[in-house]
C-alpha cells in the first residue's frame, strides 16, 4: 500500500509539471506572436503612406518696410507653426526713402527693371522647405524689387510658393504673376491681399482653402 501510494503521488507530481510547462511555452509564443503580427500587419503601401504623410516644412519669408506685412506674417507663423524669415534690406529704408510723392529711393527702384536691392543675411537651409510663403507690401501696384532679389537668390524648383501682400486698397493684381519667371520650376498658388488690420480668422480661412496637405 505504501509503495502504491508513493507511486500515485509521484505520478500526480509529474502530471502537474507536464501541464505547467506547455502553459509557460504558450505565453512565450503569444508574446512573440503578437510582435510578429503587429509587424506583419504593416503592409508596404501603408509604410509609404506614412512617409508621404510627414508634415511639410513651411517657411514664411516677408519684407515689411512699415511693419504692416510683418503683422500678417506673424499671424501666419502662429497658424501654420512655420519658420519665419524677415527679408531685411542691407540698406534700411528711411521715411524719406518711402516718400512716394517725391523722387524717393522706393520710386526709383520700382521704375528700374534691373534694380535688385541687396539683402542682409540669407536662409541657410532653403533646400529643407517644401512650401514658402512670400509676403510684401504693394508699391505702385507691384512687389518691391527686393522680392526679386530674394527669389533670384535661391533654387525654388519643386517648391510651392504662396504669395501674400498688404495694401491700403490695391489688390494683389499682377504683382505675384510678374514674379513667376524669377522662380522657375516652382508651383505658384494664387496669392491674397490683406489689409493691415486683418485678423487670425480671416487669415486662417485663406490658409484652409489652400489645400497645402495635398
Amino acid at each position: 500500500m505504501i509503495l502504491m501510494l508513493a507511486l500515485l503521488g509521484l505520478t500526480l507530481i509529474m502530471t502537474g509539471c507536464s501541464e505547467k510547462a506547455p502553459a509557460n511555452q504558450d505565453n512565450q509564443n503569444q508574446q512573440t506572436g503578437a510582435n510578429v503580427q503587429i509587424d506583419n500587419n504593416l503592409p508596404p503601401e501603408q509604410a509609404e503612406n506614412d512617409d508621404d504623410a510627414e508634415t511639410k516644412r513651411i517657411l514664411i519669408a516677408y519684407f515689411s518696410a512699415t511693419n504692416t506685412t510683418e503683422d500678417i506674417a506673424n499671424h501666419l507663423q502662429e497658424i501654420l507653426d512655420a519658420d519665419i524669415y524677415e527679408i531685411t534690406p542691407a540698406e534700411p529704408y528711411t521715411s524719406e526713402d518711402l516718400d512716394y510723392n517725391s523722387d524717393c529711393r522706393a520710386n526709383r527702384e520700382q521704375n528700374d527693371a534691373d534694380s535688385r536691392p541687396a539683402i542682409a543675411g540669407s536662409v541657410a537651409n532653403m533646400a529643407d522647405y517644401d512650401v514658402v510663403f512670400i509676403g510684401y507690401p504693394i508699391w505702385w501696384g507691384q512687389a518691391p524689387k527686393i522680392i526679386s532679389t530674394f527669389l533670384e537668390s535661391y533654387d525654388f524648383s519643386g517648391k510651392t510658393i504662396v504669395p501674400f501682400c498688404t495694401s491700403g486698397s490695391s489688390g494683389i493684381g499682377s504683382s505675384a504673376a510678374n514674379l513667376h519667371g524669377l522662380a522657375e520650376g516652382a508651383n505658384w498658388l494664387a496669392g491674397q491681399r490683406f489689409a493691415g488690420n486683418a485678423g487670425s480668422t480671416e487669415i486662417s480661412n485663406w490658409v484652409n482653402g489652400l489645400s497645402l496637405s495635398q
